[in-house]
């Protein structure tokens, strides 16, 4: 079962609790230290877009770079990644009408508040897996694979994602939902996830896992944006990856092949931000200015602070 993880304190009252687990494992895979149930299989949401991406590599499609990153992002519907799903499209020989993700709002506040200042509506561009989609039309474009049924779970762009899903983490895909993009949603445990990411972000990386890994810590806004925490900590920790996903899920990957996963009950970002930067410092033993900047999120009272949002580990 999961536990208290994070609580939000106003002025010294314990006000709200948030409960999740999360978990540590060394570069060899193993467990050193966890809390909460980190063995039953959860759905990652976005954790899994790295993992999809090097499907479409080992596929063939020939991105790279900002692209590449952008495959395997949940974009903030910053102008260049609109500018970069064209890209893709443009390449595959596809328009936007063939994406099959719904129309969305930008996930950034800003680009939201513009677009809506502008009168615009939602658009299938805007919405934060639109790179994903469109990397995996151009995927089925280049080995001959039906496009319009591109996210049906029997298509072989799907199998071979579950594929790598299992090979990655190391166990069966027990479950199988349809992700809030509408692509399959393949299920893991929270120890699994973070072996996926020990083996994107460590010494024991393949040619091509290698390859998604640079191209995120090259371009980590393609794979975020530019007002994101994870983008933050990318920029602000060498050689780290980081990926959120929907529901407060975080995988994070360092280059020494240590990796942690951790998902919020309740689904609360503000929880999941300051558990993962605590659980670096204090269990990790990772040190960074912007680590020091996320184990705490004031709370407001009359526009000043009067108490934080912290993490409540038990080691």
């Amino acid at each position: 079962m999961s536990i208290p993880i994070a609580q939000l304190v106003r002025n010294g009252f314990v006000e709200g609790v948030h409960h999740g687990s999360a978990v540590v494992i060394d570069s060899d895979g193993q467990v050193t230290w966890s809390m909460g149930d980190v063995d039953s299989q959860i759905f990652p949401r976005s954790c899994n877009k790295l993992m999809q991406g090097l499907a479409m590599v080992r596929a063939g499609v020939p991105l790279n770079g900002k692209l590449l990153s952008l495959a395997c992002a949940s974009h903030s519907g910053e102008q260049f990644h609109i500018d970069g799903v064209h890209d893709i499209l443009n390449a595959a020989n596809m328009d936007v009408d063939t994406l099959q993700c719904p129309p969305d709002f930008p996930l950034d506040e800003v680009e939201k508040d513009s677009l809506l200042a502008q009168g615009l509506e939602k658009t299938r561009l805007h919405m934060n897996c639109s790179g994903k989609h469109a990397a995996m039309l151009f995927t089925c474009v280049l080995n001959g694979w039906d496009t319009a049924t591109y996210l049906e779970l029997d298509h072989p762009l799907q199998q071979a994602c579950k594929s790598v899903v299992e090979e990655c983490t190391g166990e069966a895909v027990q479950h199988i939902g349809i992700d809030g993009c509408g692509a399959p949603l393949m299920s893991t445990s929270l120890t699994g996830l973070a072996r996926s990411f020990s083996r994107f972000a460590g010494p024991k990386a393949d040619v091509d896992q290698l390859k998604i890994a640079n191209a995120i810590r090259e371009f980590p806004e393609y794979e975020s944006g530019t007002r994101r925490d994870d983008f933050q900590l990318m920029k602000g920790v060498p050689g780290l990856l980081a990926k959120i996903g929907a529901e407060a899920v975080y995988g994070i990957g360092l280059p020494d092949g240590r990796a942690l996963a951790l998902k919020i009950d309740d689904g609360a970002d503000r929880a999941r931000i300051v558990a993962g930067a605590t659980i670096l410092r204090d269990i990790m033993s990772v040190e960074a200015d912007i680590i020091t900047k996320q184990i705490s999120i004031d709370v407001l009272g009359g526009g000043q602070p009067v108490g934080a949002i912290t993490a409540t580990l038990t080691r």
